[in-house]
């Protein structure tokens, strides 16, 4: 299966749909799109199991949470309905910042999509990618999941995620150092250029020099 055809066209619709303020759109022009925005429940949203997405900072979500309960949300969040309720296909910052503010609803554009597993996958990476959600390490493990189940190239993967073939091969070097180096850098104790000049030494001095690094809180 090509990647990108059908996946391009539902990104390309819910970025129409973020584009324009909804209060101002008529509903009948959106059903004609295939896109229906309406008030949900939040429990009756599953979360995409595909997330690449680990880390969510908590005051981060308590802020959002907050101008939520203050503005309302701004930006709905898209899902496509199942038998058993809505998956969510992107936005899950704006769910769980709805779940810590205990509301019980939540705007949400359904695609009118069907969405197999692999797509829904690419559709979780494709979205946090282009939005530049993830941290490097998740988005290297996004890259190499891309290449690795459509079996592609990183020229090929550039076209389609717009993004430099150097950018997507450096990002997915970090791949190649040790766990603990890795989880430094998802918890953002250390940033991308500090991991960028670690690559090709030993476990032991990766470890030795990034200990020293947030010990001396070195640029």
């Amino acid at each position: 299966m090509a990647l990108g055809r059908g996946l391009g066209e539902i990104l390309s619709e819910v970025e129409e749909a973020y584009g324009k303020d909804l209060r101002e759109i008529d509903s009948f022009e959106l059903e004609s799109k295939g896109v229906k925005v309406e008030e949900l429940d939040v429990d009756s949203i599953t979360p995409n199991p595909f997330q690449p997405r680990k880390h969510f900072d908590e005051q981060a979500l308590a802020e959002l949470s907050q101008s939520i309960v203050e503005h309302g949300l701004l930006q709905p969040i898209v899902v496509i309905e199942k038998e058993d309720g809505y998956l969510l296909i992107a936005g899950e910052r704006r769910l769980r910042a709805h779940k810590l503010a205990k509301l019980d609803t939540i705007k949400a554009i359904i695609a009118n999509v069907d969405i197999d597993e692999i797509r829904l996958r690419e559709l979780a990476l494709i979205e946090n990618i282009q939005r530049e959600n993830l941290n490097a390490i998740e988005l290297a493990n996004s890259y190499s999941e891309l290449i690795k189940v459509h079996k592609i190239t990183h020229d090929e993967l550039s076209d389609i995620v717009h993004k430099s073939r150097s950018q997507i091969t450096n990002t997915m070097r970090l791949l190649t150092l040790s766990p603990y180096v890795q989880e430094q850098v998802m918890s953002e104790k250390i940033s991308q250029g500090h991991a960028k000049i670690l690559v090709g030494l030993d476990e032991q001095k990766q470890k030795i020099i990034i200990d020293s690094v947030m010990g001396q809180k070195l640029s």
